[in-house]
């Protein structure tokens, strides 16, 4: 299973802000520490303000931070959220599906179990557990110094 950008993109995100509980992160420091393009990021921002991960406070001391704890945000659930209902395969597509075999595959309904199976062991993983106590991830979310 091949996760997407924009779901990559929304961890990263989600563990930026777990890692500066105190404080509104701006999307800059983001973008800079995490390597993301702003323009990405801003669309991920806005679903995940949306789904009610983030809080967001706009204007010049803006920023971001959790919308709840870390503890309380499953990986799981963000990844299911985010990807939304996208296809695994073609088969399992509404629209766009030429696969002949698809009354008859057992195959999609492995496919289906597996993707289950995927969402329920993140199920068992918080935001918490990626961040907390994890030294080197903490020391690579330090905001980027300003060069003067």
């Amino acid at each position: 299973m091949r996760i997407t950008k924009r779901t990559n993109i929304a961890v990263r995100l989600l563990m930026y802000c777990a890692a500066h509980p105190d404080r509104l992160v701006t999307k800059a420091e983001i973008a800079d520490v995490c390597n993301i393009s702003e323009n990405h990021l801003a669309q991920v921002i806005n679903q995940l303000s949306q789904l009610n991960y983030l809080s967001t406070q706009r204007g010049r001391n803006g920023g971001m931070s959790l919308a709840r704890p870390a503890d309380q945000i499953r990986i799981g659930s963000v990844f299911r959220h985010v990807e939304g209902n996208l296809p695994i395969a073609e088969c399992f597509a509404d629209a766009g599906n030429t696969c002949p075999l698809t009354d008859a595959c057992r195959l999609r309904v492995a496919l289906r179990d597996a993707a289950e199976v995927f969402y329920a062991s993140l199920d068992e993983i918080t935001l918490d557990a990626l961040v907390c106590d994890n030294d080197r991830l903490l020391q690579i979310l330090q905001p980027v110094a300003c060069v003067r």
